[in-house]
């Protein structure tokens, strides 16, 4: 079982190709894309934490079809995007505003919002978030698993850590 992160998916949301310049055609293929690369990414048993905006403007039950043919266990931190139909929709295993977890040893406080500061940040807890779609410069010890910085499917922790790595590596 692994732990997987992601965020600001909006699916449903025809703002998405619009202001996020997400490569599909049409908001049909933007979320079978979305849940083609969740899938690829997600086995059944993991567990997958949605840092909010999951999807805005599909019914109900567009909304309950596509959280059941996403893989894992799903827990929602709600986002401002997230109305009654997200948070009523049966396949959450938890759906909460907040939350601070560990995974391989690592604290993680899990919000939709990036903070300035938070519970652990000295002893070396991580800050996990969404909403601002790759287009806020982070903070130490903080990162933004949406979609749009993470590459369309969720990531797991070593993925997340290898993201600032990356960035920081000077171009040959």
């Amino acid at each position: 079982m692994r732990v997987h992160f992601t965020a600001d998916t909006h699916f449903g949301d025809p703002r998405a190709l619009r202001f996020d310049h997400r490569p599909f055609p049409d908001l049909d293929a933007h979320d079978e894309g979305l849940i083609a690369a969740w899938n690829a990414a997600v086995a059944p048993g993991d567990i997958v934490w949605h840092l909010g905006d999951f999807a805005l403007g599909p019914p109900p039950e567009r909304i309950a079809e596509i959280l059941a043919r996403l893989h894992g266990e799903k827990h929602l931190i709600t986002g401002n995007n997230d109305g009654p139909a997200t948070l009523a929709a049966s396949g959450w295993a938890s759906v909460r505003a907040y939350a601070e977890i560990a995974v391989e040893g690592r604290a993680l406080v899990l919000c939709h919002y990036a903070f300035r500061t938070w519970n652990g940040i000295g002893r070396g807890a991580l800050n996990l978030h969404g909403h601002s779609h790759g287009k806020l410069t982070p903070m130490p010890k903080q990162y933004d698993v949406g979609v749009d910085p993470m590459g369309f499917a969720p990531v797991g922790l070593p993925a997340i850590l290898a993201s600032r790595r990356r960035k920081a590596r000077p171009a040959n």
